[in-house]
């Protein structure tokens, strides 16, 4: 029961964190969440531990767990990595790749392009969000290297929230997601590894160079989404 719970505390502070419930390096007080969603502090604390293995927020001794600051140079310093790690795992996964990785490719593709990625209220729909890391996840499996995958699922589990505050704050409205994906996949498949790797490229950097763009233009160090 208690992993139950804590499934569900860990599953309403994620979404809310998604959304901008709570501001950047906000604490996130164990007592005062307990009370709120009636739940011992352990399933509280547990919770809070997913959050930071994800990115989303940040434990420090002696002071708890706050939501993660959005700087510019952390954005930066996360997309330069994502390349690095994403780029050298779909050029193996091109090369070692076998039936099975692109059944497997195909599939996740077919189900995330049939999910509608916002819901009527313009709010991201959070089974397309699901679908799109099956998806990248999918590119990747086929190299062969557990290791490697791990650290590209957890970079991008980092990059979720300023992914979610480049769609609040900036207005990228010519950009037609869907078609990058289906030319990832389409080059993939095609086993040619430049130019999928030169899309995935471009896929990665969107996103931050338009958050980084709207946060330099109006003069800040740090990104606050109700601005």
């Amino acid at each position: 029961m208690a992993t139950s719970r804590t499934e569900e505390v860990y599953a309403v502070l994620r979404a809310e964190l998604l959304k901008g419930a709570f501001a950047p390096g906000q604490k996130l007080r164990v007592v005062e969440l307990g009370e709120r969603f009636g739940a011992s502090q352990s399933v509280i604390r547990e919770a809070l531990l997913r959050l930071t293995e994800q990115g989303l927020a940040v434990a420090e001794p002696q002071r708890g767990v706050r939501v993660r600051d959005l700087s510019i140079d952390d954005v930066a310093a996360l997309t330069e990595t994502r390349v690095l790690v994403e780029s050298q795992a779909l050029r193996w996964s091109i090369a070692r790749g076998d039936l099975s990785w692109e059944t497997a490719v195909l599939a996740a593709h077919h189900l995330m392009e049939k999910t509608p990625s916002f819901l009527a209220d313009e709010s991201v729909n959070e089974d397309w969000a699901v679908r799109h890391a099956e998806f990248h996840a999918a590119l990747l499996a086929g190299c062969a290297n557990p290791r490697l995958e791990a650290v590209a699922a957890s970079l991008r589990d980092s990059s979720e929230l300023y992914r979610r505050w480049y769609w609040v704050l900036t207005d990228d409205h010519r950009r037609d997601i869907a078609a990058e994906h289906r030319r990832l996949k389409d080059l993939a498949l095609a086993r040619d590894a430049d130019a999928a790797v030169e899309v995935l490229v471009q896929h990665i950097e969107r996103a931050p160079c338009q958050l980084i763009a709207y946060a330099r233009e109006r003069g800040l160090d740090r990104l606050d989404a109700r601005a």
